[in-house]
């Protein structure tokens, strides 16, 4: 049985006679050197996990909780949390769920959500609220999946392009759209011009106007991520989403990724029946719990 080791933040945790040490770090960089082994070895199933921690390294860390657990100098999981967002344990075996739990308590982290695979994100769930008596709820359920062979769809009206300089408007409010529609979020609007779109930004178009839209990061560990896709309403049901998100993957491969993935809400049976027509397959279920008092995130 794993048992919570004491814990003094930025310094090494006290080991548990056992051998376990639960250890919050402060230093971004010394973290990333104990989880990137771990998180590159399947970051298709800890997709958030290599994304988070990639964007936490160009933000140097601020504000972010970094959790790993290791015994006898191997790392048995790791979980990791931007400000103000759920916190991921998609690297954190169901038994370190308690620890890792108490140990955030002990040094006054109180995520109001997590999310990843259904198995590990109700663990965590079952040991705060074991410890706290509060509710949960789920905001999500999710399903990954995975690429195996590219089918672009035939018989789809237009053609894909990069969303380049004069489309950032545009871009950005598609995305503040989808936020709100997919999650309840109302994000602010920008007070100053959107930035460019970055490269992975891929909008399909109709005699010159653009109808959808499919974002992908680009390729960290070889795996490369897309979301979100979104089609206006007034131009659904006629396979515009399903036609960009076959060219942002066509674009993730030319980019080197040797693993495309995305998620679907399994709320919308629609998403959830078009990307296997293309190639995709499911690797598992996720979700995204909610303590009582705490408010969504803005899903993966």
């Amino acid at each position: 049985m794993i048992t919570t080791s004491s814990l003094s933040t930025g310094q090494p945790g006290a080991r548990h006679p056992a051998g376990v040490e639960v250890r919050l770090h402060d230093d971004v960089e010394e973290f990333a050197a104990l989880a990137r082994p771990l998180l590159h070895a399947d970051p298709v199933r800890k997709t958030l996990a290599v994304t988070v921690l990639d964007r936490l390294r160009g933000e140097a860390g601020v504000g972010a909780d970094l959790i790993s657990v290791r015994a006898g100098g191997v790392v048995l999981g790791v979980a990791l949390r931007s400000p103000d967002r759920p916190l991921v344990v998609s690297a954190l075996p169901e038994p370190c769920a308690a620890p890792v739990d108490a140990a955030l308590a002990a040094a006054g982290r109180h995520p109001t959500g997590l999310t990843g695979p259904t198995a590990r994100a109700e663990a965590f769930a079952a040991a705060r609220t074991a410890r706290t008596g509060e509710r949960v709820r789920v905001a999500l359920r999710l399903r990954l999946f995975a690429l195996a062979d590219l089918v672009a769809p035939s018989g789809v009206r237009g053609r894909a392009r990069p969303a380049a300089a004069p489309d950032a408007d545009l871009v950005a409010r598609w995305h503040r759209a989808f936020a709100e529609e997919a999650f309840g979020e109302r994000p602010a609007s920008p007070s100053g011009p959107a930035p460019a779109p970055e490269p992975g930004q891929t909008l399909w178009e109709v005699d010159g106007e653009p109808v959808a839209l499919a974002s992908t990061r680009a390729p960290v560990a070889a795996m490369s991520r897309i979301g979100p896709v979104y089609t206006p309403p007034g131009a659904r049901g006629n396979g515009y989403g399903t036609a960009v998100t076959a060219a942002a993957a066509a674009w993730a491969l030319t980019a080197s990724a040797r693993h495309i993935v995305l998620f679907t809400d399994l709320a919308n049976p629609v998403s959830n029946r078009i990307y296997p027509r293309i190639g995709f397959r499911p690797v598992e279920d996720a979700a995204e719990l909610i303590f009582a008092g705490g408010e969504a995130g803005s899903g993966p």
